[in-house]
């Protein structure tokens, strides 16, 4: 039976707006052998895929701002709606931690006010498993370049804007705003330690919310199951006894697959400019590099194997601005297994650890 696709599209609607949610960054097809079972009752999100199986059970919907999948071994029917509607409940309460588009949420708070009391242990973890990344990347991977965002965000939007991008003098002020040893994070309190700084967890809050699902259904029993929030996180093997086949698109040709990567147990990330880029020369884009304010276009892309979804949705943007050579050393020392990128020629240069 051949499976159908499912088509991320990284941070764009189907009516081809950004998505507002947690910024979109990748860009995976799926594969795999599977069938669909029919779960409207979860909602008008639901798409469903495929003739129904006594076995597999299939949500397609919306999550995160973006298209999303749950893909679910069960015998039972009813507790796999259970499962999969448990599971978005779980997504959606920790957008509301982590979001960046919800004035109402922790992270949104935090950043208005410049500090948070009795935040929620989803942010204190997060946030600590964040300045775990940046120390290991050596800075590349850094919470606090949120003011880049803002500053490239509004200089784009303006009339006129120079296409050159925002004045060196701006990039170096916004770069004073950011450095995640300038963040507090303890029990009882977040804060920052100086003023006008904000964070953003875009490159890391995707991953971490597609482990806590697995966590979810690992703790419930589910076997062989793919969870896509963001990020691609597979438990155990594909159900045929083989792993499960992950395709990452062309950036240069989105109907085309670049290449084909096996996951049996691990997570996958892909990161690249192209997913939100500020001008139609697509020069500027959403991953900026801590040390010099300006955007990644060292690869086209990276896509990152490893463990736990947290720990490829942070390597993947971390790697985005690193070198070949000093990624593969933090690959080897964080426990991935292996990172592909994408050069400006088009060639891949893969390495595992």
């Amino acid at each position: 039976m051949t499976e159908p696709s499912t088509i991320l599209r990284n941070g764009i609607k189907p009516d081809g707006e950004l998505a507002d949610p947690i910024t979109r960054r990748r860009f995976i097809r799926i594969s795999g052998a599977v069938a669909g079972l029919s779960l409207a009752a979860l909602g008008a999100g639901f798409v469903p895929s495929g003739r129904a199986s006594p076995l597999f059970h299939e949500w397609r919907g919306v999550a995160l701002g973006a298209d999303a999948s749950l893909r679910i071994y069960h015998p039972d029917a009813a507790e796999a709606e259970r499962l999969i509607a448990d599971s978005l409940a779980e997504v959606h309460r920790l957008e509301r931690v982590f979001s960046l588009y919800d004035g109402t949420s922790a992270l949104s708070r935090l950043n208005r006010e410049g500090e948070l009391a009795d935040p929620p242990q989803e942010l204190i973890e997060l946030l600590a498993i964040s300045e775990h990344y940046a120390r290991a990347t050596g800075g590349a991977f850094d919470p606090t370049v949120q003011p880049l965002w803002a500053l490239y965000a509004k200089h784009f939007s303006a009339v006129g804007a120079d296409l050159n991008g925002p004045a060196p003098s701006d990039i170096r002020s916004a770069l004073a705003k950011c450095g995640y040893p300038r963040m507090t994070v303890g029990a009882g309190k977040v804060a920052f330690d100086q003023s006008d700084m904000a964070i953003t967890l875009n490159g890391i809050a995707q991953g971490y919310i597609t482990d806590r699902v697995a966590e979810l259904l690992r703790a419930r029993g589910v076997t062989h199951t793919l969870i896509d929030m963001g990020e691609t996180r597979a438990l155990d093997t594909h159900p045929a006894g083989r792993p499960w086949l992950i395709g990452i698109k062309d950036p240069r040709a989105e109907e085309r697959l670049f290449a084909t990567l096996a996951v049996d147990n691990q997570a996958i990330s892909t990161s690249g400019g192209y997913g939100t880029e500020f001008d139609t020369a697509g020069r500027f884009n959403h991953i900026f590099d801590p040390a010099t304010g300006l955007c990644a276009n060292r690869y086209l892309s990276v896509s990152v194997i490893a463990p736990t979804a947290t720990c490829a949705d942070a390597l993947s943007t971390a790697f985005s601005v690193m070198p070949v050579d000093r990624a593969v050393s933090a690959l080897k020392a964080l426990g991935a297994t292996r990172a592909c990128f994408v050069l400006e020629d088009g060639s891949m240069v893969d390495h595992s650890a």
